[in-house]
């Protein structure tokens, strides 16, 4: 496996044009498989055909983003019951939207404000539900669930330990614009939370000191294989070996392959005549991802 480094991806060479088109609202997901890649090789993306009744769009639990502020308490304990994928003795797994975060102020509608409605509902006993692994807001994915105090701090001593040991907890999965220039590496970037315009953005830090350290740099990486390429677009897998706001959207964007749907950071990849680069992320404001 190839380290890319971050000398590497802050240069100003091209991986790829601008090409195609993908399905709109993908984003970044994560896999409900073993969090171990698989060894199929690279390929090009086909349509396959399947004798299975396609579910329309509209028919499904999560249509896209879901917007919390348009539902009520009640309409989001239905969503997320019906979201449910496993229950197993005092363990539940359920698919988590994106757009809904799993914490927030108080008054704001997440997933922890409505655990008490959650765990009446699904009869749980007595013990109400505690979160013990879930994806960002800006993440779809499986969240863990346990109803068993023990039980759940045993699990979140596993994942902490795990992550400390720089061993994936969790797969992703995420169509990118563009395709990266390896199909299988590491990313390694020193991050940081930065306040730019009134909104708190990651921006990479190139060669931080002990001091930047102190103050909030974080050495990140994460694992990416690519799984699937087509029309100037890859289905790429993510295993974040770290914890950090917004660390996988970042590592894409170094890689100069920002992640489709991604509003936040992808106008940080610029192209000149064909050839992409990396823009400052200081000087570069969120905006509309066009495709």
């Amino acid at each position: 496996m190839r380290t890319v480094r971050a000398r590497e991806m802050w240069g100003y060479s091209a991986l790829g044009r601008v090409s195609g088109c993908w399905r709109r609202g993908l984003g970044v997901s994560a896999a409900p498989k073993d969090s171990r890649f698989g060894t199929e090789a690279r390929h090009q993306l086909q349509p396959r055909s399947s004798s299975k009744r396609l579910v329309p769009l509209g028919d499904q639990p999560f249509p896209g983003l879901l917007r919390p502020k348009n539902l009520s308490r009640e309409e989001l304990v239905d969503v997320l019951r019906a979201a449910v994928v496993d229950e197993k003795g005092p363990l539940v797994t359920l698919n988590k939207p994106q757009g809904l975060p799993v914490t927030g102020k108080p008054g704001e509608l997440t997933l922890l404000s409505v655990l008490p409605e959650l765990s009446q509902s699904l009869g749980v006993g007595e013990r109400e539900l505690q979160v013990v692994q879930a994806p960002g807001k800006e993440t779809s994915g499986l969240v863990l669930l346990c109803s068993c105090p023990q039980t759940a701090s045993h699990l979140q001593k596993f994942y902490i330990h795990s992550r400390r040991a720089q061993r994936p907890t969790a797969t992703y999965c995420a169509v990118t614009d563009g395709i990266p220039a390896t199909s299988e590496g590491k990313i390694q970037a020193p991050l940081k939370l930065e306040h730019i315009d009134g909104v708190n953005l990651v921006v990479p830090v190139k060669s931080p000191s002990r001091k930047d350290i102190l103050e909030g740099v974080k050495r990140t990486s994460s694992h990416f294989r690519v799984v699937a390429t087509g029309s100037g677009c890859a289905l790429v897998q993510l295993q974040p070996l770290t914890v950090f706001p917004s660390q996988l959207q970042v590592h894409m964007v170094l890689q100069l392959c920002p992640v489709l749907g991604d509003h936040t950071y992808s106008a940080r990849v610029g192209t000149v005549l064909g050839q992409r680069f990396l823009l400052p992320a200081e000087s570069t404001k969120p905006s509309k991802q066009m495709r």
